[in-house]
């Protein structure tokens, strides 16, 4: 038996009309991985934020090593040994390594800073725990992952004997996502407990000791890793059988999109290189690569935000100059963006503003928002594309990650694009949503929108896309046929490993 380090109690908490939590209890051992797994908007966030100390539950408590934690307070939660790595990072990107980690450790009546001790702490950390980064290395200067890292040192430096984790691997590449769970599993040796909040079941497999599962803001479930399955933790997770959509085989149409040789130069460097590619009406062209390889810099170009150098773009047949935002939109050219919280939506605006706001136009008169409209189209989104936690006047920021994924898909998807420029689209989404939003793909292409998928999910371009062309260096691979691809030949092809003799269909 576990010593326990951590006991929630009974904790309900209500925001308006949601209930986020409704009467949790769960505890926590020494040394031990437990993985808070539910659907985006299960409350798996909420509980966490209240363990934090960020919120106050309507009822209930939160006890560390027996001593209850005072309510609303997350400096009584860090005293108590808690630390919480959250999903957004809270790094300030202009300062060092070391400033952030030291920032609000140290009096504000101090005369001076003793950067030599924390030096030396922070690297004897660093150490013990596999967290090698550059102390005086500026942080806006780091890979997402070593912005981790930091985060998670923070923590640590503040002497985290228990550590949550918010959705630790939704910015990570695969093999960063490895190196993050190599790192907890000897935290979790040296006695160190862990509390990772997911609804990613590989990880959760891979990693817990014992899984907790939230629907609804309910406790519905409770297993040890070792004795389940990933297909029972989903059918518990979404309360239904899961099973992904299926591509069936189709026909495409005439070439709607054409770049000839495109080159795309920002602050001096190319990153696209003599880029080729045609995209056909009633097909799903999958580009696959690592992260930083020019795919942003090409959804830019084609959503109206980035320029060329050089290169051709012809667009439903005819030549076309550089695009701007409006008459990408104007030419039925949707885009469901990478970053969905910086790109995709503005958190403090309503759901129906952020619905209208690409075709704010379409819902003025006069030079006034025709708000009524506004407000019924949010809700025709809100129907259609199952979004949960919010009504057309809430504010967008109340959703969670996959129902602000499925509102952005929606305001788009609605409109029966052309085009549907789509990154990333499941990116950070539980089982039941990414099943969604893959149907929501396939009906458009059904429908005969040229879908361009954006991706660094092998599974999700196999199963989606009838061509794929690897991104490499900010140049494309020739396209291979999704049928006669493999994960070994894609892992190539993203390695920049391809030949000219690949099925160019």
């Amino acid at each position: 038996m576990r010593e326990t380090v951590l006991e929630i109690s009974g904790v309900s908490k209500r925001f308006g009309d949601t209930l986020a939590n409704d009467d949790i209890s769960l505890t926590l051992g020494k040394g031990e991985v437990v993985a808070l797994l539910g659907e985006n908007g299960a409350g798996k966030t909420t509980l966490m934020s209240i363990l934090f100390g960020h919120y106050v539950p309507d009822t209930g408590s939160v006890a560390v090593n027996g001593a209850v934690l005072t309510p609303g307070s997350p400096r009584a939660a860090i005293r108590a040994g808690v630390g919480m790595v959250h999903q957004h990072f809270s790094l300030a990107p202009n300062l060092t390594v070391l400033e952030n980690v030291m920032t609000g450790t140290e009096s504000l009546f101090s005369f001076a800073s003793d950067t030599k001790s924390a030096r030396r702490k922070l690297a004897d950390i660093a150490e013990r725990f596999g967290l090698a980064v550059n102390p005086d290395a500026r942080v806006g200067d780091l890979s997402v992952g070593e912005q981790q890292r930091v985060e998670i040192l923070k923590a640590l430096y503040n002497d985290a004997k228990i550590l949550v984790l918010d959705e630790p691997t939704a910015v990570l590449t695969g093999p960063e996502a490895e190196k993050l769970f190599a790192t907890l599993k000897e935290m979790a040796a040296q006695g160190l407990s862990l509390i990772f909040i997911s609804h990613k079941l590989d990880e959760v497999m891979a990693a817990a000791d014992r899984v907790v599962v939230l629907r609804g803001g309910r406790q519905v479930a409770e297993r040890k890793a070792a004795e389940t399955s990933k297909a029972e933790l989903a059918e518990l997770m979404v309360g239904r059988k899961v099973e992904r959509p299926v591509r069936e085989p189709a026909t495409p149409g005439p070439v709607v999109l054409e770049a000839v040789g495109i080159t795309v130069r920002v602050d001096g460097v190319d990153r696209l290189k003599s880029v080729d590619f045609t995209l056909h009406a009633g097909e799903v062209l999958g580009i696959i690569g690592v992260s930083g390889n020019g795919q942003a810099t090409l959804a830019a170009l084609l959503s109206g935000t980035a320029k060329r150098a050089s290169g051709d773009l012809v667009l439903f047949g005819r030549g076309v100059g550089d695009l701007t935002v409006a008459e990408a939109i104007s030419e039925g050219i949707g885009r469901v963006p990478e970053d969905r919280n910086g790109e995709g939506a503005i958190g403090e605006m309503a759901i129906w503003e952020n619905a209208v706001l690409e075709r704010i136009a379409d819902y003025a008169k006069n030079g006034l928002v025709q708000r009524g409209a506004a407000i019924d189209f949010a809700s025709q989104i809100i129907e259609a594309f199952d979004v949960r936690g919010g009504t057309p006047t809430s504010r967008t920021r109340l959703l969670s990650g996959g129902n602000m994924q499925k509102l952005i898909l929606g305001r788009n998807l609605i409109e029966h694009p052309k085009i549907l420029l789509a990154a990333q689209p499941a990116r950070g989404l539980d089982e039941g949503a990414v099943a969604a939003v893959h149907e929501r793909i396939l009906e458009a292409r059904r429908a005969g929108t040229a879908v361009l998928l954006i991706s660094e999910d092998l599974d999700e371009v196999m199963a989606l896309a009838d061509r794929i062309q690897a991104i490499v260096g900010g140049r494309l691979s020739p396209p291979v046929a999704a049928e006669e691809a493999n994960t070994r030949m894609l892992g190539l092809m993203m390695a920049g490993e391809w030949t000219e003799n690949a099925d160019a269909v």
